[in-house]
């Protein structure tokens, strides 16, 4: 059975980089949604406030500031009656989750079992996850496929991610909810996280300042473009299977040092490179095998990385970029996750 739609999509994290990007695309469509945020501080709430605030007086978009961990709070929101759960909303960053290992697994585990447990309750039976190639580890094998085993984690993000998706494969057997959950590869494009290396690099770079490379820069991302991120996940929605899972990439890992190089380009700034010792919780390589994704969803990719890099040094171009990195732990790394 397919989400009536006439009923409300709630988009947890609705605010947040990826979240505002699927409420543009399912408003542009006509589509009333529910945006649920907490507004928390892991960067400047008021980034993600500009991200909707077009949207505001959209007789078609409600925003809720809330915790998905609020029981009572997610009931309220589901007692409107729900056509379809995005569920975006998570303590997102592998390096800060080492430092605060059971604030992640609060907010990823227990969250996500909040909301799976109010789709039992008030019948929603459509559910979409967002996971991440972090649940992969320390993958030898590549690229990484849906069916490779995935017993070790090495960061309580990951952990908490491939414990979302048990928890959702355990509603789908329990209660039929169809879910399908989605492993982004390292996303990226404009309303990029502040703490993400490509909006990090683009910005310490724009201001001649040094940049942190890992190791030797040889790590490898599978960098993958919002839209088709976007695409992909419209795509699940549509489908709604029973139970998948599924990786959202871009199927061309390149390294460090060959984004740092994109982004000289873009940018005609050359880099201040300082390396330091790789971080713990981060994985050599990502690198998505999209094969049953393009079976089951048409999903094909559309931004190389070079256009990609290209259109998000445009969009950094127009906006302000003097805020500061909120909420890293003291850090200042660059995220990969």
């Amino acid at each position: 059975m397919m989400p009536d739609a006439d009923k409300s999509i709630l988009v947890t994290g609705g605010a947040g980089f990826i979240g505002s990007h699927l409420v543009d695309s399912l408003l542009a469509d006509g589509r009333p949604v529910v945006c649920v945020d907490n507004f928390n501080d892991y960067y400047d709430p008021d980034i993600k406030r500009s991200n909707i605030a077009g949207h505001l007086d959209d007789p078609l978009f409600s925003l809720v500031e809330a915790d998905i961990r609020d029981e009572q709070m997610m009931r309220n929101v589901f007692e409107r009656g729900l056509a379809q759960v995005v569920h975006l909303a998570a303590r997102a960053g592998v390096r800060p989750s080492v430092e605060q290992p059971l604030l992640y697994l609060d907010v990823n585990a227990r969250g996500t079992l909040n909301l799976l447990e109010c789709c039992r309750e008030f019948g929603v039976g459509s559910f979409v996850f967002a996971s991440s190639s972090s649940v992969y580890g320390v993958n030898s094998k590549v690229p990484f496929s849906v069916d490779d085993k995935i017993a070790l984690p090495i960061s309580p993000y990951a952990a908490t991610k491939r414990a979302g998706e048990l928890l959702c494969h355990t509603y789908h057997h329990l209660y039929n909810i169809h879910i399908t959950c989605l492993r982004f590869f390292t996303v990226y494009g404009p309303r990029q996280r502040p703490d993400l290396a490509i909006h990090k690099f683009a910005r310490l770079m724009a201001a001649g300042q040094e940049i942190p490379v890992y190791g030797d820069g040889s790590m490898k991302r599978d960098f993958t473009y919002i839209d088709d991120i976007i695409t992909g996940v419209r795509s699940a929605m549509a489908k709604n299977y029973p139970y998948e899972i599924l990786n959202l990439g871009n199927c061309n890992p390149i390294s460090v040092m060959q984004l740092v190089a994109l982004l000289e380009k873009h940018l005609g700034t050359k880099a201040r490179i300082v390396y330091q010792p790789v971080p713990p919780g981060d994985v050599p390589i990502t690198y998505a095998d999209v094969q049953k994704t393009t079976e089951l969803l048409g999903y094909e990719v559309t931004t190389p990385i070079d256009k990609g890099i290209g259109k998000f040094v445009e969009w950094f171009r127009t906006t302000s970029t003097d805020r500061n990195d909120a909420g890293q732990g003291g850090s200042g790394s660059a995220e990969f996750a």
